[in-house]
C-alpha cells in the first residue's frame, strides 16, 4: 500500500490540511516537528499495524492562514477541527519536537479523545538553567549536527537530500522555510506557553522517546515531560539527536509499535 495524500477541507477562512494517510487498523496521528510534513521509514512500519494520519501544521502551505490561528491553544482547536473531519474519534497521538508539543497540549485539552501519547523529543518547557537552543539562529551548515546524532548516516542523509532537479529544488527550499516560518508563529523565541501547568491534565498512558545526543535541548527535558505526565516512562535512543527517528528509524518505530500494543 502507498500512502495517499488526503486534501481535508477546513472551516473558512481556513485552507484544506494535506494529510498523509497508510495503513488499517486503529487510527494513529503523527504532528510533525520544525522538518515539516513527513513520510519517513519509521511511518511505513507504524502503518504495518495502523492507519497512520499524517497532517501538516497549519501555514505549511500557506503562511498567510496564519492570521486566523493567533496562538497554541488555536492550534489545538485546529486539530480537533480536523480530527473531527477526518472521522476518527478517539485515537493514538505521537509528536516530535514542536508536533510534541502540540500533542501535549492537545492530550491535555482532549485528554477523552487521546488514547496513548508518545512523545518524541518534545519542545514545550524551559529551564533557565539549561535554555533550549534557538534552532532559528544556528547556521545552516551546522544545523544537521545540531538535530542529528550522526549527519553522515544513510537514513539521515537520504532525508535532508535535496531535489536534482532545480525548480524541484527551489520549491522543496521554499517548502522548508515555509514550514520553518509556520512553527516559528507558534514557538518563537521561546517554545514555552505555559504547558509544564496544563500537564496535569493528560491522562493518555505515555512514552517519552529520547535522542540522548540532542544538540538542541538537554536530556533533563525528559525528565521534566515525565515528572508531570502521572505514570509516564521515558526510553533513550543512544547516539540519536533531536530527530531520533532519522537518525535510528527502525529502533524508534519497534519502541513506539510495543508501547502501543500492550
Amino acid at each position: 500500500m502507498i500512502a495517499a495524500t488526503k486534501r481535508i477541507e477546513m472551516p473558512a477562512p481556513l485552507g484544506p490540511n494535506p494529510v498523509i494517510v497508510k495503513g488499517s487498523g486503529a487510527p494513529l496521528v503523527y504532528l510533525h516537528g520544525v522538518q515539516g510534513q513527513e513520510w519517513s521509514p519509521m511511518h511505513d512500519s507504524l502503518a504495518q499495524s495502523r492507519t497512520v494520519y499524517a497532517p501538516a501544521t497549519a501555514g505549511s502551505d500557506d503562511p498567510a492562514e496564519l492570521r486566523n490561528i493567533d496562538n497554541i491553544h488555536e492550534l489545538v482547536l485546529y486539530y480537533d477541527d480536523l480530527f473531527d473531519r477526518l472521522d476518527i474519534g478517539k485515537f493514538d497521538l505521537v509528536g516530535h519536537s514542536f508536533g510534541g508539543m502540540v500533542a501535549a497540549e492537545y492530550a491535555a485539552a482532549y485528554p477523552s479523545r487521546v488514547g496513548k501519547l508518545v512523545l518524541v523529543n518534545p519542545l514545550g518547557l524551559w529551564r533557565d538553567d539549561k535554555p533550549v537552543g534557538d534552532f532559528y539562529l544556528v547556521d545552516a551548515n551546522q544545523a544537521a549536527r545540531v538535530l542529528i546524532g550522526d549527519p553522515d548516516s544513510e537514513p539521515v542523509k537520504a532525508r535532508l537530500a535535496l531535489p536534482e532537479d532545480p525548480e524541484a529544488r527551489i520549491a522543496e527550499l521554499v517548502r522548508r522555510f515555509t514550514v520553518s516560518a509556520s512553527v516559528a508563529h507558534f514557538a518563537w523565541p521561546i517554545a514555552e506557553r505555559g504547558l509544564a501547568r496544563r500537564l496535569r491534565r493528560v491522562r493518555a498512558e505515555t512514552l517519552i522517546v529520547w535522542g540522548e545526543s540532542d544538540g538542541l535541548m538537554d536530556r533533563c527535558y525528559a525528565g521534566d515531560f515525565a515528572e508531570r505526565i502521572a505514570g509516564s516512562r521515558i526510553e533513550y535512543v543512544p547516539g540519536a539527536g533531536h530527530t531520533p527517528h532519522f537518525d535510528q528509524p527502525v529502533r524508534v518505530a519497534e519502541s513506539i509499535k510495543s508501547f502501543l500494543a500492550r
